[in-house]
Order: C-alpha cells, then sequence, then structure tokens
C-alpha cells in the first residue's frame, strides 16, 4: 500500500482537511493498518495535487485546505483497489521479532509471546466493542457498512495471531532448550 492510494481514499469517502487526515492515521489507520505522521502527509497532498488526483475545495483558517478527489484520483483508486496486491514492501513488526526470537534467552522468549498473546486479546477486545457500537453483525450499507467489515477483520488477524501465540507457547514449552543457530 502507498501513502498516496491511503490518502486519496480517504478523502474520496470524505472531503478532509490535512489535520483532520493526521488525525485519521494517529487514532485509527496509523494502529490498524498503516502509519504516517503530518510530515508525510502534508506533502503527498500536495504532490497529489499537482497530479489531478486531489484538490482544495475549501480554504479556511490559518491556511487550513479541505481536500477531495477528483475523477481522475477516484479512477486511481479504483484502479489500485481492484488490481491484485502486489506484495510490495512488507513492514511486519511481528513477523521480524519472531524471526530474531532466537536472539532470546528461551525464557525471554516466551515473555515475548506472552505479551504477543495478551496484546491480541486486547486488541480483539476493543475492536469488538468498537463493532458493537456500531451494530455489531449487522453491516448497514454505504460505507459505514465497509467500516463494520474492515473492523472485523482486524478482530479476525487478531484473533489468529492469539492462536498462533497460543501455539508456539506450547511448542516452546515442549522444547527443553532452543538449538543455538548462530
Amino acid at each position: 500500500m502507498s501513502l498516496s492510494h491511503a490518502l486519496i481514499g480517504l478523502v474520496a469517502i470524505e472531503p478532509r482537511t490535512g489535520y483532520e487526515l493526521t488525525k485519521d492515521f494517529d487514532e485509527t489507520l496509523g494502529r490498524y493498518a498503516w502509519q504516517a505522521g503530518h510530515t508525510s502527509i502534508y506533502p503527498e497532498l500536495g504532490r497529489l495535487a499537482e497530479r489531478g488526483l486531489v484538490e482544495v475545495t475549501h480554504e479556511g483558517a490559518r491556511g487550513s485546505r479541505t481536500y477531495a478527489a477528483t475523477d481522475a484520483g477516484r479512477e486511481e483508486l479504483r484502479n489500485w483497489l481492484l488490481a491484485p496486491a502486489d506484495g510490495g514492501k512488507v513492514r511486519n513488526e511481528y513477523v521480524l521479532r519472531m524471526f530474531l526470537l532466537s536472539a532470546l534467552d528461551p525464557a525471554d522468549a516466551l515473555t515475548v509471546l506472552h505479551r504477543i498473546a495478551v496484546a491480541s486479546e486486547t486488541g480483539a477486545a476493543q475492536l469488538r466493542a468498537i463493532r458493537a457500537e456500531h451494530g455489531g453483525d449487522t453491516i448497514p450499507p454505504g460505507s459505514a457498512g465497509f467500516g463494520q467489515l474492515a473492523a472485523e477483520f482486524g478482530v479476525r488477524q487478531y484473533e489468529a495471531v492469539h492462536d498462533w501465540a497460543q501455539w508456539a507457547i506450547t511448542q516452546l514449552g515442549r522444547t527443553p532448550s532452543a538449538p543455538d543457530v548462530r
């Protein structure tokens, strides 16, 4: 995924200011999908505007600008969403940490796995609560429904990570000591 597609998508759903986009990344997207700060967001909005993919629809006080997707931006977003994912650069901290667990003492590795189990259980519970606040298993029509689908995807990811962590804890508990692979 790229920041440009995330920004086009957000302003295609609803026009937003750079400040509102930064809040979206701080509060939800950054936690569940993609991280970006204002130092990345504002310059990217400028580049998207230069390419004709977003436009400023309103200028407010103190230089505030509201952005919306143009027809070309919506078409770019559509093409990207309909294309198979190319895999791109993967940034998955969990996977990196799992590759490096063998560098730890087995007791410390188990501590890491227990933390992952607790964090994933907590994350799933938080997303379930968000889903419940917005209708639970009832998927409303329109963009609100897609938020529910994304939240359910997140719940299931957390559940899968939790199940994996529990399995890994059991596996390490069966092994007297991990072989030294250094």
